[in-house]
């Protein structure tokens, strides 16, 4: 069930409702958000951008009946311009654009791709898994100091430094490639007291490899920049996020777009300094009760949302940073 659905599709309205509108689902995941979109416009193109072959292959039978308004890219969402470039307006730019943040119900419900710490699975935990380092491979060629890193920064775990160390002891004897062999160590290392509040006492652990095996947050922080320049003049942007990590990435770019960048004692904004976003939202919206209640997965959202006021300013244009070749469309 897709987060927030109804809001999503409200915030980004009034752009979608253009004749020839394109929106970018960049986050495809099972089409929730896509099927919702495609059936409230009927006039609407939706392309949709998965880094997981077996979700384009799901989200594409899914969404069979709107063949001739869909098309599904492999690729990180990251190439967002290359993908408004292609498939968007004459101008390369589209109208709307989705990202839904985070691991997909589709990658926790398949035990065997080892997202989840409830259940024992081969510890692998890429959305892509004919690509990258899988978590195994991560815990056992990271220093320890690495390890220590991902976890207090990735998953803001107070405990990083003795969850790290038994790690690296753990694998000095045999290698870690279970997810139920990682759950018990970091049990046995969090003290009791810290066990008995907060949930699953893995539940950090597995955020932060699943992080950074995937490169979310580098990828994120590519991305956001290139979804607001890849939006028209009176498009919209929606993204929702599930950590604190991920909100202050997309908080840092939309305050800025909607920042004048001229020095605060001018007595007069020049054009070229006003703000070139309007925000949305009022800070980060949260779900409501019966919204928690209909979809577990809403308790943790942040939705943040922005409309592009006018072309950014070529003095805050940000240059391209290296990133994977991209992938293909399938129509």
């Amino acid at each position: 069930m897709p987060v927030l659905a109804e809001r999503c599709l409200e915030l980004l309205a009034p752009a979608l409702q253009t004749p020839g509108a394109v929106l970018v689902d960049a986050t495809l995941g099972m089409g929730g958000h896509t099927e919702a979109a495609l059936r409230r416009f009927p006039a609407l193109h939706v392309v949709g951008i998965d880094r997981d072959p077996q979700a384009i292959a799901l989200a594409s039978a899914r969404l069979a009946p709107f063949a001739d308004r869909f098309t599904a890219v492999h690729t990180t969402y990251d190439h967002i311009d290359d993908v408004a470039a292609e498939h968007g307006d004459d101008a390369g730019l589209v109208q709307g654009v989705l990202m839904d943040l985070g691991v997909s119900s589709l990658q926790l419900d398949e035990t065997q791709r080892g997202f989840a710490y409830a259940h024992d699975a081969p510890l692998d935990m890429r959305m892509d898994q004919s690509a990258g380092v899988s978590a195994a491979q991560l815990l056992a060629e990271a220093s320890e100091a690495e390890l220590r890193r991902i976890l207090k920064v990735y998953g803001e775990e107070k405990f990083a430094g003795r969850i790290a160390a038994a790690i690296v002891r753990r694998r000095a004897t045999a290698p870690l490639t279970r997810t139920g062999e990682l759950v018990d160590i970091v049990r046995e290392n969090i003290p009791a007291a810290a066990r008995r509040t907060g949930g699953n006492p893995a539940k950090r652990t597995f955020q932060a490899l699943r992080i950074a095996v995937n490169g979310e947050l580098e990828v994120l922080e590519r991305a956001m920049p290139r979804a607001v320049e890849a939006l028209a003049v009176g498009g919209r942007i929606v993204v929702e996020s599930y950590h604190s990590l991920e909100d202050r990435a997309v908080k840092a770019v939309l305050a800025r777009g909607a920042t004048s960048s001229a020095p605060p004692d001018l007595p007069v904004e020049p054009e070229t300094h006003k703000p070139y976003l309007r925000l949305l939202t009022r800070g980060a919206e949260e779900a409501d009760a019966a919204e928690q209640a209909r979809n577990p997965r809403a308790k943790s959202v942040r939705l943040r949302a922005a409309e592009r006021l006018r072309p950014t300013p070529e003095h805050l244009l940000t240059r391209p940073t290296d990133r994977p070749t991209r992938r293909r469309s399938t129509a």
